[in-house]
């Protein structure tokens, strides 16, 4: 029996005439609008012999009982970011109520193993800034201490949003349950970058998602009067945050994948005729490779330490956050490989620079892969994102022939 990718595809324009506007999705998550989308899903449950429920971190789950109790998990996320994209998360929840859909008709409600469907809840962190919130909580990797104090932009603490949602923080490990019998994960998601349209491919294989180093910066000069000041006798705080600015280029081109980005950057005092006493940045690396994560660091460091010499100021460095690299399942990028080849012969691999849910699965030691699809001109968090449909057809397609072949993987696992 078939999948019917079109379907799918009517079913993702059916959510975005729903929950998005002439700005884009705007399913963000602990909101009204993120509520009707996931009510809206559950109504596409209504024909099917599954069992449907929110656990205690707010993710959603669609189990069909299989045969076997070991499961294979297919699943990402609704929410989205203010004037998002319509494929954005959506794509993979949806992808995988179809490869569902199959095993119930296929197998006469009782595939070989156990079929569930995720939808994880607050990907994003879009309104209170902690991305992968409920997969996190399901890893057991959760910083909910932390976490619950935090304030949206109209000073809503993130525990009281979430219990307008009817989430308890305080439950929140009661997430880990879900882990039980959990025997695969698989992924279906945009590339939101331009590498597939790049080299004309619709598919990628994801090696794992780039581990990340966040770090706060602070350069330490001297206040002085713009216009009194001889430019020698400076202590500018700019001037060395400036030139690392350039030099986190030279440090990221020595490994192929890699990335670094100074995102924000403040002066003090802030005016146009005081020379800069204070300079703060922020500093994002990632890489697939832990070993070149690290020498990315210390090059960035030590670059920073000569730069601020050079204009007589000092330079401090703190974290922000950090996680690990994540590199995905063997068997399972075997597996994705060959489904690509089947579906549409061409496929390249790639790492994910974005975190994604993918990764706090695998974190929790559940063997795991993703698949990208090609996103047109490399846009995604946008209202413009978009992919061509013959190429979601194939990536659905795709993600059934991937799915296929790990059930018959994990029914080998039982024997």
């Amino acid at each position: 029996m078939s999948i019917d990718p079109k379907r799918t595809i009517a079913e993702l324009k059916e959510l975005r005439a729903l929950t998005g506007d002439e700005n884009g999705a705007q399913r963000v998550a602990w909101t009204d609008t993120w509520l009707k989308a996931r009510a809206w899903f559950e109504e596409k449950l209504a024909d099917l012999p599954v069992e449907q429920h929110y656990d205690a971190a707010g993710n959603g789950w669609v189990t069909l009982k299989g045969e076997s109790e070991k499961a294979l998990i297919i699943g990402s996320h609704l929410d989205s970011v203010p004037n998002g994209g319509w494929l954005d998360g959506a794509l993979g929840v949806l992808a995988g109520l179809e490869i569902l859909r199959r095993f119930a008709k296929e197998y006469n409600g009782c595939p070989p193993v156990t079929i569930r469907v995720v939808d994880w809840a607050d990907e994003e962190g879009a309104r209170f800034g902690r991305s992968l919130l409920g997969s996190s909580a399901f890893a057991g990797t959760a910083s909910i201490e932390a976490d619950r104090i935090r304030v949206d932009k109209d000073g809503i603490r993130l525990e009281d949003a979430l219990r307008r949602c009817g989430v308890d923080v305080d439950r929140f490990k009661e997430s880990e349950q879900e882990q039980a019998n959990a025997t695969a994960y698989l992924e279906l998601h945009i590339e939101q970058g331009p590498v597939l349209e790049r080299l004309g491919l619709p598919l990628a294989v994801v090696l794992g998602t780039k581990g990340v180093e966040r770090h706060a910066i602070t350069f330490h000069g001297q206040e002085a009067h713009s216009g009194s000041t001889p430019m020698g006798d400076r202590r500018d705080s700019l001037a060395p945050l400036a030139k690392l600015a350039l030099e986190i280029y030279s440090i990221a081109g020595k490994h192929k994948d890699a990335v670094c980005t100074i995102g924000s950057v403040k002066t003090y005092p802030g005016i146009v005729t005081a020379v800069v006493g204070r300079c703060e940045a922020t500093l994002d690396q990632r890489d697939l490779d832990p070993d070149a994560l690290a020498q990315m660091y210390r090059e960035a460091k030590s670059a920073s330490e000569q730069f601020a010499a050079e204009h007589g100021c000092s330079v401090e460095w703190s974290k922000i956050w950090s996680i690990e690299p994540i590199p995905f399942h063997p068997k399972l990028l075997e597996f994705c490989e060959a489904a690509i080849q089947e579906t549409s012969c061409e496929f390249v691999v790639l790492p994910s620079g974005p975190l994604h849910d993918a990764a706090e699965v695998s974190r929790a030691g559940i063997p795991t892969v993703m698949m990208f699809v090609q996103s047109l001109h490399g846009i995604s968090h946008n209202k413009i994102e978009d992919t061509k449909e013959e190429h979601l057809e194939l990536a659905i397609d795709a993600m059934d022939k991937l799915a296929t072949k790990t059930v018959a993987w994990i029914k080998e696992l039982n024997l």
